[in-house]
């Protein structure tokens, strides 16, 4: 923040007056909600767990790009607030997703791992993008350090995804995306069958 504001009405720094931060904000805006969309209807189609998880992710960064847009130029207890609106967002989305993984592990089936790995490498040349944009401004408040901690994060959420899909093709079972029915009650069956 400037040295020079001490008003907490006072719309100022780096971020409130640069332009190409602003355009940046857009462009993962734009970056986000198209990969929700995407991810989406794979994770849809394959019965990807960890691909409805990381849409989700896209789905909350895109909101909290919009939210940063929204309050930029305001007061700095305006800007702090929307910073912990954004944590409790992702707890949320966090709670979801365990909701999700629980659902899948009783009654899912094992995701189609081409489809996994295809669009989690796609994410994550979204996230990547994002982030070498972002990179400048990673030094900032508390909101523009949080969206760059985000986008990084993502990254390596997609390396995930990616390396469940390679577990998913060399296991034949749902458990490296955390979305099958667990091995042991196949058990009984296969029991029954010896």
């Amino acid at each position: 923040m400037s040295a020079h504001c001490h008003d907490d009405h006072c719309a100022t720094g780096p971020a409130a007056a640069d332009p190409r931060y602003r355009r940046i904000l857009w462009i993962a805006l734009v970056v986000n909600a198209t990969m929700f969309v995407v991810e989406l209807g794979a994770g849809t189609q394959s019965g990807s767990a960890s691909l409805l998880a990381d849409a989700i992710d896209f789905l909350g960064d895109a909101a909290n790009y919009g939210l940063s847009l929204w309050v930029l130029a305001m007061a700095l207890t305006w800007r702090a607030r929307a910073a912990l609106v954004k944590g409790a967002s992702m707890l949320a989305f966090g709670m979801f997703v365990i909701g999700r993984v629980a659902w899948g592990a009783w009654q899912g089936t094992p995701p189609e791992p081409f489809t996994m790995g295809s669009v989690g490498l796609l994410a994550l040349a979204a996230n990547l993008g994002v982030a070498a944009l972002l990179y400048a401004y990673r030094e900032g408040d508390a909101n523009m350090r949080g969206v760059w901690l985000c986008t990084r994060n993502d990254a390596l959420g997609n390396l995930a995804v990616m390396g469940a899909a390679l577990g998913v093709l060399g296991t034949g079972t749902a458990w490296p995306d955390l979305g099958g029915r667990p091995s042991w009650q196949a058990w009984p069956s296969a029991a029954a069958g010896a």
